[in-house]
């Protein structure tokens, strides 16, 4: 066989393969990708069938009249919060949820069926927010996306409860984005409006202050919290200047003890443990331990150990001082940012002593992802997604699925621990090229 013949076979290989990557003229190339196509596809059905829960699904109506009234007092003119009172009990949510609520009351007239209609719209932004994540990380195969839309009870949370964590969650949701993006500063004046909300955002607080200290130097990871320090201030401000620690103490009460009938998860422990300090106590012991071993062993791994991490930094800092330093931060891998984020938020999810029904909405849209983190087969990811949905779908929760809730939630943990440790920073090369997608 001649050599010309041999150089001939190679390049109709090439323009065979250059044949499958050619566009088609009349798909937009953004739709071309399978997961961006499936996403908007998911997005405009699950649109669809949101609004038509909220045309023929009756609401039931649980807080919202307790929203309402102490929303009415904030505007009246009252600023001791322990006297913003509704049904339910007394103001226990940031001043943000004030202002939040006071403005879907101007765009709704307190009236619920308008209100349903706005919170479909921010479900909607909710889902497209989780949907860009997804498909900018590449964990999750596109068929997987349609996961995100099978909630039954997150469906309910938004348009049929108006709860304010759905609010809570879709900045949190903005704030991820931005931070896969490098965008901290930003990411984190949004994620302080989260908190403003309600405060369980806070539960990814422990692993994002590790990322910002792997991607920023000591100056930009003060700045960054002073931001969102700065956030919290002004948001208070009318409270703080006239009764503060009314505000302090009723807003930041982390001792608050929920009522045992409507947790959904520990529902098998006897009423006389579940209300106990000592359990309470316990619960947060394992809560830090857990977060302090993922640390050390699974996201500071290729810095040597959480230690070793920290100790870099103290080391980079007086570096600093001594106008010596030569470290230089590198942008860390989306997939390593939502990783830690997720699987630190789930730690909290797993260690809370009360989890209502309506706090399902704070971890539901990372399950997908959390479960292709693990080394799992699909079969049981997909057992374990159908079985963590309908948990959360019995009403009232009862000791079976309460223990049923508690041991899913355990194997998802032990995937997660046994999964490979990804490289958390992004190749200089990988960037450049990933910039020109």
């Amino acid at each position: 066989m001649s050599n010309s013949t041999m150089a001939v076979k190679p390049a109709r290989r090439a323009k065979s393969s250059e044949r499958h990557q050619i566009s088609k003229p009349w798909i937009p190339t953004l739709f071309q990708n399978p997961k961006v196509a499936s996403a908007s596809a998911l997005l405009v059905f699950d649109a669809v069938l949101t609004a038509l829960i909220i045309a023929y699904v009756p609401y039931t109506k649980i807080d919202w009249d307790a929203y309402m009234s102490q929303v009415n007092g904030f505007l009246g003119g009252e600023r001791d919060y322990s006297n913003l009172k509704g049904d339910t009990g007394p103001l226990v949510y940031p001043a943000g949820f004030l202002y939040a609520y006071s403005a879907i009351q101007y765009v709704t007239g307190s009236q619920v069926h308008p209100a349903q209609i706005l919170f479909g719209v921010l479900y909607t932004i909710n889902l497209g927010i989780m949907f860009y994540i997804y498909v900018k990380t590449d964990v999750v195969p596109w068929w997987a996306l349609a996961l995100l839309c099978l909630s039954k009870r997150v469906h309910s949370i938004f348009v049929l409860r108006l709860f304010n964590d759905c609010l809570a969650m879709l900045l949190l949701h903005a704030s991820l984005a931005s931070f896969l993006h490098q965008r901290w500063h930003l990411g984190l004046i949004i994620f302080s409006g989260a908190v403003s909300i309600k405060m369980n955002v806070l539960l990814y607080a422990p692993p994002l202050l590790l990322l910002m200290l792997k991607a920023m130097d000591i100056s930009g990871v003060i700045s960054a919290l002073f931001g969102a320090a700065l956030v919290q201030i002004l948001l208070g401000l009318p409270f703080i200047m006239s009764h503060p620690f009314a505000y302090i103490s009723g807003a930041f009460n982390l001792g608050r003890v929920f009522i045992h009938f409507w947790s959904v998860n520990f529902k098998f422990l006897p009423e006389s443990i579940f209300v106990s300090k000592a359990f309470a106590i316990s619960l947060l012991v394992v809560h830090l331990v857990l977060l302090a071993a993922f640390a050390h062993y699974r996201w500071c791994k290729h810095e040597g150990g959480v230690f070793k991490f920290l100790y870099s930094r103290l080391v980079s800092i007086k570096l600093k001082f001594s106008l010596t330093n030569t470290h230089s931060y590198k942008a860390l891998k989306r997939e390593h940012i939502l990783t830690t984020m997720f699987v630190g938020n789930f730690i909290g999810i797993l260690c809370a002593r009360s989890l209502h029904y309506q706090f399902y909405s704070w971890y539901f849209h990372t399950l997908p992802y959390l479960l292709w983190k693990t080394p799992f087969p699909l079969f049981l990811r997909v057992i374990l997604f159908t079985g963590v949905e309908l948990c959360w779908n019995v009403y009232p929760s009862n000791l079976y699925s309460s223990a049923l809730l508690l041991g899913l939630h355990l194997v998802i943990l032990f995937g997660l621990w046994s999964a490979p440790s990804e490289y958390p920073y992004v190749d200089k090369k990988v960037s450049t090229e990933d910039k020109h997608k």
